[in-house]
């Protein structure tokens, strides 16, 4: 009898120590497999930061957004004729996904349930409609809304207390990206409200990116990593030079806290509104490509120039943007309006802007110390506007640049090059 009672206490022992290790290793598995909310193993370790729950914007987003050239005159078939025309222009294939509204959608009221409505006149057959017709084309649909309690318009109302109810609205529409601005707020700091709609989104279902507005107001930078997956670090850009050009200075400083995940947002591309020369949309957009940040056209893709596609459409400056290193490239080298600008990309290899910023002809250098390559290293150099590499280049790279132009390069180390005189 005795042995009997040991031999089932024994049992007993050994089929409780068995369920205590079940609830243990079902405890480790639902930690590891909550929604992630750390980078991929693939992804560069030296950034050390946690991506966005959602999972989205591992490289910088690229689209359209309706602001720049539409402004408020948006609707139902000037969206529907832009998606076709990313897909028949080709864009779509490069990349250029998002197609997005801005400002002035919706009704200046809401309705007798509290539900943000799409403006009857602009978007009969509402916004759920809309997003089909894109998601049909291979697109996604963005939106846009505000943490305060009318947008910046005026003309429909802002998010702020409605932040769960108008998520939940947004992802059974089907919206993949939200633009969430900073106007007529109650007048509490960003760092309080725009959480706030972050997590609504996390809980809404749907992944939908997270684009913070909030024009650089409170170096978001330095927070909102946590919340989003872009920032706007700058006020909003017009189509002009020197608008451009203090925006990607603006932009530049903050140049170590981008990565996978959460992107900074200078504000979207002018190229092709008309406002800049074609050198000046060529410079624009390659600084825009090497700070990684967002690619949102802002032109009419239905009608745009020649040019204008050549700009948009270069796939080896995409290239650059999309890197999957996700390091953002910045200025490296001053000398009056001559400009040097680079930044790691995969593989071991380097990119370069040179740029003149001057009103006159001018030559830029960028020597290997300015750009972090080994002074004896030897390096193809891409031009990725002539689509041209020159073997063998030491030391330093030059070009002769008109006013407000600009070469761009992605340089090659040479294999065991670097020992070399």
């Amino acid at each position: 009898m005795a042995l009997a009672c040991s031999s089932w206490t024994l049992m007993v022992a050994k089929l409780f120590f068995f369920i205590i290790l079940l609830v243990l290793l079902d405890a480790e598995s639902t930690v590891t497999a909550a929604p992630s909310s750390t980078m991929d193993d693939s992804l560069p370790q030296h950034y050390g930061r946690k991506v966005l729950a959602n999972g989205l914007g591992l490289t910088p987003p690229m689209g359209w957004n309706s602001w720049n050239h539409f402004s408020c005159n948006i609707e139902d078939k000037l969206i529907r004729e832009t998606a076709d025309a990313m897909v028949s222009s080709g864009l779509a294939a490069l990349g250029y996904h998002y197609v997005n509204l801005d400002d002035c959608w919706a009704e200046l009221n809401r309705d007798s349930q509290g539900n943000l409505v799409p403006k009857a006149s602009a978007f009969p057959s509402g916004i759920k409609a809309l997003a089909d017709y894109v998601h049909e084309k291979g697109l996604k649909l963005g939106i846009y809304s505000d943490a305060g309690y009318q947008t910046c318009s005026r003309t429909m109302p802002g998010s702020l207390g409605y932040e769960e109810q108008d998520a939940k609205t947004f992802a059974s529409w089907g919206i993949d990206y939200l633009k969430y601005d900073n106007c007529n707020n109650d007048g509490s700091s960003p760092k309080v409200r725009y959480p706030v709609m972050s997590k609504a989104l996390l809980n809404s279902g749907r992944p939908i990116f997270f684009s913070l507005c909030e024009w650089g107001e409170e170096d978001p930078a330095t927070w909102a990593s946590a919340i989003g997956n872009s920032w706007r670090t700058t006020g909003d850009i017009s189509d002009k030079w020197e608008s451009m050009i203090s925006r990607a200075d603006e932009n530049d400083k903050w140049a170590s806290h981008a990565g996978p995940g959460g992107w900074n947002d200078p504000d979207m591309l002018e190229v092709g509104n008309g406002g800049m020369t074609t050198e000046e949309y060529r410079s624009h957009f390659s600084i825009w490509a090497l700070a990684k940040a967002p690619l949102l056209i802002g032109c009419d893709v239905r009608s745009m120039s020649n040019e204008t596609y050549e700009i948009l459409s270069n796939k080896e400056v995409i290239a650059v943007n999309q890197d999957k290193l996700g390091v953002q490239g910045k200025k490296v080298r001053q000398d009056g309006d001559l400009e040097v600008w680079g930044g790691p990309v995969s593989d071991g290899r380097v990119a370069v802007v040179l740029w003149n910023r001057g009103s006159s002809k001018a030559t830029v250098t960028a020597y290997w110390s300015d750009i972090g390559l080994q002074p004896t290293a030897v390096v193809d150099a891409r031009d990725l506007w002539e689509h041209k590499t020159q073997a063998s280049v030491k030391g330093q790279i030059s070009a002769d640049l008109e006013s407000h132009a600009c070469k761009m390069y992605v340089l090659t180390p040479q294999k065991h090059a670097g020992t070399q005189n």
